[in-house]
């Protein structure tokens, strides 16, 4: 039984990330400032989980846990902005698969930071990762990696895995429920002073049509933070982690059938490549 419940939140958390991208992505091109759908969208979150917060023990969490807890929020609140601005000037299809980088730059900081060096397997993983970009790219060489929308998306996916350990780390001092609560609200405060930081000095507030798409997205959103923190509660963090990149076929899916984005079979090739790559090394790897 416990089976089948992991098999569906790993489920549900790769729909609704992808969703949320969707959401995020039509809010930005519609003219909706990154800075305020990041903002928007976790302090929609946060009211919703304050009626909970009366029932959550805080004064009995420890300084550690508010370290961690602090960290993460700091690296969500980073992640989602990065997240919104990438989508906001590039194409999902495109985007989605960026994500199995995360594993790169896992391994490259295993190196620095552990000394730990990779294997055959990691190496392999590398290469394919490398090899299935070439498929989702036009025209791929070095100077893709300079794009706007590819330099975002690596600084979102590099905040990303900072906050899956920090995550991680945060369930193990309180509980699944007190780590979405305190991520929301902690995501709201910081994506605030992303806004400050960034001198938008007025947050103006949503028209109808975009309230209503404001709302789906942070519901996408918050159960996509719920699936992904029990996940981390019941699968180890690299297992979890290499599950989630399921979801760049889905958003390759996605780009092709909402935002007419081109090359669905030659981007679904290359998705696949890098999926066998970012599970290699996350699996085998180290």
């Amino acid at each position: 039984m416990q089976i089948v419940i992991n098999i569906t939140a790993v489920f549900l958390r790769i729909m609704t990330n992808s969703l949320s991208n969707v959401f995020q992505k039509k809010l930005a091109f519609e003219g909706e400032k990154p800075v305020c759908i990041n903002f928007i969208n976790y302090l929609l979150l946060s009211i919703a989980c304050l009626p909970i917060l009366f029932f959550v023990p805080i004064g009995n969490l420890s300084r550690e846990f508010w370290l961690y807890a602090l960290l993460g929020g700091i690296s969500g609140a980073l992640c989602n902005y990065f997240m919104v601005v990438a989508l906001k000037h590039g194409e999902l299809s495109v985007l989605g698969p960026i994500n199995s980088y995360k594993a790169v730059i896992g391994l490259i900081f295993g190196m620095i930071l552990l000394h730990e060096i990779p294997n055959l397997y990691g190496i392999l993983g590398v290469l394919l990762i490398i090899f299935g970009t070439y498929f989702i790219f036009d025209n791929f060489n070095s100077s893709v990696f300079l794009r706007k929308d590819i330099k975002y998306r690596f600084l979102a996916l590099f905040f990303s895995a900072i906050e899956a350990v920090l995550i991680k780390k945060v369930i193990i001092l309180s509980s699944v429920t007190v780590s979405v609560i305190i991520s929301c609200i902690l995501g709201a405060i910081f994506s605030y002073l992303i806004i400050k930081v960034n001198g938008v000095s007025k947050i103006e507030l949503p028209n109808k049509k975009h309230s209503l798409m404001y709302i789906i997205t942070a519901l996408c959103f918050g159960l996509m933070t719920i699936m992904t923190a029990y996940v981390f509660k019941h699968i180890n963090v690299g297992y979890a982690l290499s599950l989630f990149q399921l979801s760049i076929i889905v958003n390759v899916i996605l780009g092709y059938k909402l935002f007419k984005e081109k090359n669905l079979i030659k981007k679904l090739i290359g998705s696949l490549i890098i999926l066998i790559g970012s599970a290699t090394i996350l699996i085998y790897g180290h």
